[in-house]
């Protein structure tokens, strides 16, 4: 009855050792998990995005490391990309012409994003109406990655907010080259409204009341010529 009831003691010991390490085992699990957690928030990761129309590349920068490059295409001559930088504040999933993923842009004169395309073959070269486009899978990957409040700047050739070059401007245009002319005509006293990137009546105008003051012609296009008068200068 001794051996028996020996045994018996050892065994209840033996458990309750097992179950009191097990129960360490299960708390210290918990305070790593907790501090992982922690550090995680603590490290998060902050992107920011590079697009250059010229090359047809979108970069991604992770923590000011490129982490990613993408094939893209940007808008046309006709329909330019808004060259600039700006800010991410929408992201939705969009139909199949939108490669199902959107990522919209604070662009004050139209309705811009990044998104997928249904023609793989408009990639590689600026093809757009100005939003920037990106294979279905690349977008889809990128819409994972990319919080809302991500900044993204947009640049296409050597001329700044002009791009490639001058381009003939009139009413109903829009573009980085408005916008940069219309705070030109601001800084002078010609134009009294926000500029926003749309040629309206008000940039209109402006441009007139700035032809009258220096002795110009009147005209309602800003051609190369006025540009250049204004001091915006080409690269040879």
């Amino acid at each position: 009855m001794i051996k028996v009831y020996n045994i018996k003691r050892i065994l209840k010991i033996t458990a309750i050792i097992l179950l009191f390490a097990i129960t360490i085992a299960i708390l210290s699990n918990r305070i790593s998990m907790k501090k992982a957690i922690e550090t995680s928030a603590n490290s998060k990761s902050t992107y920011k995005i590079l697009v250059d129309v010229e090359e047809s590349k979108l970069y991604l920068f992770e923590n000011d490391i490129l982490s990613k490059e993408y094939k893209c295409s940007g808008g046309k001559w006709s329909t330019p990309s808004p060259i600039g930088t700006w800010t991410i504040t929408s992201k939705a999933k969009w139909g199949e012409g939108f490669g199902g993923s959107w990522m919209g842009l604070n662009v004050p004169w139209g309705k811009f994003g990044i998104h997928g395309t249904l023609d793989p073959y408009s990639l590689g070269w600026s093809s757009s109406h100005g939003c920037i486009r990106m294979d279905n899978n690349d977008v889809a990957e990128l819409y994972k990655i990319i919080p809302i409040g991500t900044r993204v700047t947009i640049v296409d050739g050597v001329y700044g907010a002009f791009g490639r070059g001058f381009r003939d401007l009139k009413s109903g245009m829009y573009g980085a080259d408005v916008m940069e002319i219309q705070k030109k005509l601001k800084e002078l006293g010609f134009f009294s409204g926000n500029p926003n990137g749309k040629f309206g009546i008000e940039t209109e105008k402006a441009v007139q009341k700035y032809c009258k003051a220096n002795k110009l012609y009147l005209r309602k296009v800003i051609d190369i010529e006025l540009q250049k008068q204004m001091g915006f200068e080409e690269i040879d």
